[in-house]
């Protein structure tokens, strides 16, 4: 194992938590403010009073993948627990590049926000699971 490429693996994988919870208040905490749903294309109040209800949705599950990096990231922690608390982070992540994956083949215009909510992930999976194998 290498503990450095761990340390930035976890750091990664805390990042893209961090931007899926901002994703997530911007979704549903602030998504009555313009400047929240302008930043998801959304051109109209009319537009986003009708989107709402999907959006507040969505926050959710950008928020559960979220605590899944940070519940495994604090079992990682644990001797007795670091391979499930890996594990789980490490699932949580690949669902957010999934998404990301999902979100630019659904919708190549917003390849930016597909890479926003997909690179540190990517990186995070990729950065661990190279730790962990060495």
């Amino acid at each position: 194992m290498s503990s450095a490429l761990v340390v930035v693996g976890t750091i990664f994988l805390a990042i893209a938590a961090v931007i899926h919870v901002f994703i997530f208040v911007l979704e549903s905490v602030m998504w009555s403010r313009p400047s929240a749903w302008r930043g998801f294309g959304v051109r109209s109040q009319g537009d986003a009073d009708v989107i709402h209800p999907m959006a507040f949705n969505q926050s959710f599950y950008n928020l559960f993948l979220a605590l899944g990096i940070g519940i495994g990231l604090v079992l990682a922690a644990w001797p007795n627990l670091h391979q499930a608390g890996h594990g789980i982070a490490l699932f949580a992540a690949g669902s957010m590049v999934a998404a990301a994956v999902v979100l630019i083949i659904s919708s190549p215009k917003l390849a930016r926000a597909a890479a926003i909510q997909g690179v540190a992930p990517l990186v995070g999976i990729a950065l661990l699971s190279l730790g962990l194998a060495a």
